[in-house]
């Protein structure tokens, strides 16, 4: 079953989508992400969407002329892949789209810009929320499993000059990410910082998230009766 979504970006700019059941709809932290690149990446490059989803950051920033020759772009889902590939040819962007687990399907290639939404959520936080219904969200109890192995192995993969961008989701450990990322880049700089509510049907799970919290698995503030999570973007490079 297929579902439209529309994307607004670059303040005049949309792109109608489909999204299929299996495929992880985006979210704000998309936004963020896809602003954040655009303001600080002057020149197109070889650039890879990493948790490609149905396609949306990698076809932005492809509009945007930040990608120079085919877009790559890579998921877990098999589905959410089939899905990017249609969205791709409906705006005739070249795309090479792959089905795959973090880097795997990119074995031997180097990219000048990678862009990575790959989930980075608690896994109890992904339980109990609306975002990931139906899609496999694996980034381990306090949401940094799949992060810190791409900054890990990041790398390996960029071309000299290259650039990493990545969202940091405060439903997460912060530290141990920003930790990993300074391990492996003699640069990381966050970009911008975006803060939302969490939709009302998890307030029901609130001494869940409390205690999640005093574990440091993840961080949230609380004001004016509201659970405030934030999504930081970051940029690393070497």
């Amino acid at each position: 079953m297929e579902k439209s979504f529309t994307f607004k970006f670059a303040s005049d700019q949309e792109l109608v989508l489909k999204v299929r059941e299996g495929a992880f709809t985006p979210t704000g932290t998309t936004n963020e992400l896809v602003q954040s690149v655009h303001e600080h990446l002057n020149q197109p490059g070889k650039l890879l969407d990493l948790g490609c989803g149905i396609g949306v950051t990698g076809l932005a920033l492809s509009k945007l002329g930040l990608v120079k020759g085919a877009l790559c772009a890579s998921d877990l889902s098999q589905s959410a892949v089939e899905c990017a590939k249609k969205n791709a040819a409906k705006y005739s962007c070249d795309i090479v789209a792959k089905c795959g687990s973090v880097f795997e399907p990119w074995q031997g290639e180097k990219f000048d810009y990678i862009v990575n939404d790959i989930s980075g959520v608690a896994k109890a936080v992904a339980e109990i929320s609306p975002w990931f219904t139906g899609v496999p969200c694996d980034a381990g109890f306090d949401g940094v499993a799949l992060v810190t192995q791409v900054l890990n192995e990041a790398p390996n993969y960029l071309n000299e000059g290259g650039k990493i961008f990545f969202p940091v989701i405060s439903l997460s450990n912060i530290d141990k990410i920003i930790a990993a990322a300074q391990d492996n880049f003699k640069t990381v700089r966050m970009l911008s910082r975006a803060e939302w509510p969490l939709p009302k049907e998890m307030y029901q799970h609130a001494a869940l998230l409390r205690e999640l919290r005093e574990k440091n698995d993840i961080s949230f503030s609380e004001k004016f009766g509201m659970m405030i999570w934030s999504t930081d973007i970051y940029m690393a490079h070497n």
